[in-house]
């Protein structure tokens, strides 16, 4: 659905994306994370043409992103909806007047029997059928933010682009949000691509995740893969899981779990079957989306590294020695 090849944009003599490819799957739920400043936000922007690049090339569904062609854009962007971090309702509008904003944007009468339907289904589907007469300041932050959902979805959408659009939130109400749009992915098939710096947003409604590091791609993959066991050392330091404080004599084993696997009691098992004692020195399982994954660091005596290695290799459990 969505293409990125070798994207380039720069503010005056700044660097912010620095050649950038990536595919993004029609009807999939895709995260693009990292730290601030990292480019995902710009690169977000690119998708829609409220940001144009310098160089490469976007292609939205087998449409080039032009941003120099506004009349091929006004209508790329009619397929795009997205919602911010800020809401941005107009407060003299009641909800249902908000949703209907885009309708006469596009010069659509939402006052139509066909369009009026179409709006209250909406106020259904995010579950704001007692507030459709209300205004914003009558309503809770997650409660602004399905009025801006649904005010996305109007136009009928193929994309929905979703920047930082639950940093605001609490945790709870944060939750709410992300089942509401896993719901709208599913029932309506429609690709969302969420740019964020949570990793529960990723954890619980990401398909893929592309991390993102002064406007480079360092890596994709699902984010258990790519969250449970970090290859590189700047996604480590992002999740802030770095064992500082190991023992220095003996060896320090980390065990990955995912799926079923973590179901195991494998230290359990590895204590009586080997007749020895270890130390957990450090652990995280955590749900990603169903499944729970993680790892955790055991230390054990040298003299029993090579059959604490036979036993795990046996168990077909993934492990590596920490330096």
């Amino acid at each position: 659905m969505i293409s990125f090849d070798h994207v380039e944009k720069s503010f005056q003599d700044t660097e912010v994306l620095k050649g950038i490819s990536l595919s993004i799957e029609d009807g999939s739920i895709y995260g693009i994370i990292g730290q601030s400043g990292a480019g995902k936000s710009t690169l977000l922007r690119t998708i829609n043409g409220l940001e144009p690049y310098d160089a490469g090339r976007v292609t939205v569904d087998g449409t080039w992103v032009d941003t120099h062609q506004k009349k091929q854009l006004r209508q790329l962007q009619k397929q795009i909806g997205m919602i911010f971090q800020g809401f941005n309702l107009l407060e003299r509008l009641t909800v249902y007047e908000n949703i209907a904003l885009p309708m006469k944007f596009w010069g659509i009468n939402p006052r139509t029997p066909e369009n009026k339907e179409k709006i209250e289904k909406l106020i259904r589907l995010v579950g704001l059928e007692e507030k459709a007469k209300s205004k914003p300041k009558e309503l809770s932050g997650g409660q602004k933010q399905r009025v801006a959902i649904a005010r996305a979805l109007v136009l009928d959408p193929k994309i929905l682009l979703c920047d930082e659009a639950t940093s605001a939130l609490d945790p709870e109400i944060t939750k709410g949000i992300l089942a509401l749009l896993q719901k709208i992915n599913k029932e309506l098939g429609i690709t969302i691509v969420i740019v964020t710096h949570q990793m529960e947003v990723v954890k619980q409604v990401c398909e893929k995740v592309a991390f993102l590091s002064d406007g480079k791609v360092l890596a994709v993959g699902k984010p258990e893969e790519l969250f449970v066991k970090p290859e590189h050392p700047e996604i480590r330091k992002f999740l802030r899981e770095e064992s500082e404080h190991l023992p220095e004599d003996g060896v320090n084993f980390q065990l990955f779990f995912s799926g079923e696997g973590s179901d195991e009691p494998i230290v359990t098992m590895m204590a009586r079957e080997l007749s020895r004692n270890f130390s957990i020195c450090w652990a995280k399982l955590e749900d990603f989306r169903e499944n729970v994954y993680g790892s955790l660091v055991i230390h054990v005596d040298t003299q029993d590294q090579q059959d604490v290695e036979a036993f795990l290799d046996k168990h077909n459990v993934t492990w590596e020695v920490l330096s």
